[in-house]
């Protein structure tokens, strides 16, 4: 079993430090950093970025989460470990939260990763936040608006929670791999993603109005 690729995802809130760890855990466990909106979706996405329809932004997520996927697929079938930042839990918790009424079907084709959600104390990660050198989209800053509807959704999600109030990244990269070896399934071969349909409805709920995963 050890010698299976792995396949992990940090999720979580602006702040709570995915995109710090990301390329430590990488590091650590000799895996690709694969971004889950790939270069050839940037232009577009820095266009329907500036527009404010929720369910077109989700598309175009989705989109890009598929083409990463089928790239994630072939390293993880070659034999090499894959760490991505966000998947595709982000973009339906974030989207849902901002009241997208898409239905989503997941296939099963689609790898599933080990997760670990990012939690951070609220006053902490908009520290964090304001001390970036990164600008704030207008996306960025409405998702600020309902982060509890966010963090409602991820709880549909498989997660480790892993608490980063007052560590450092290299101390939340311990916590993360020390989860690993507590006994969390950690490897490739892990149930698809579409294995739990009751939680991406296949149709519009007329409730996803309302903020609400």
């Amino acid at each position: 079993m050890s010698d299976l690729p792995r396949f992990e995802s940090l999720e979580g809130l602006r702040g709570t430090g995915k995109s710090t760890v990301a390329p430590m855990l990488a590091a650590a466990r000799q895996a690709v950093l694969v971004p889950t909106v790939p270069a050839l979706y940037q232009p577009l996405r820095d266009e329907v970025d500036k527009r404010t329809n929720v369910d077109a932004r989700m598309c175009l997520y989705l989109s890009a989460l598929f083409t990463a996927a089928e790239e994630i697929r072939r390293h993880l079938e070659g034999g090499t470990s894959v760490v991505v930042e966000s998947y595709f839990a982000r973009c339906l918790a974030s989207h849902r939260a901002l009241g997208a009424q898409l239905g989503v079907t997941l296939q099963d084709w689609l790898p599933a990763p080990v997760t670990y959600e990012l939690v951070c104390a609220d006053a902490e990660r908009r520290r964090r936040i304001t001390a970036r050198h990164k600008p704030t989209s207008g996306w960025d800053s409405l998702l600020e608006t309902v982060t509890d509807q966010v963090t409602d959704a991820y709880a549909s999600f498989p997660m480790h929670r892993i608490d980063t109030t007052g560590l450092s990244p290299e101390e939340v990269l311990r916590v993360i791999t020390a989860t690993d070896t507590q006994g969390a399934h950690s490897h490739a071969d892990a149930e698809p993603v579409g294995a739990h349909p009751h939680l991406l409805p296949a149709v519009p709920r007329h409730a996803a109005g309302t903020h609400c995963p």
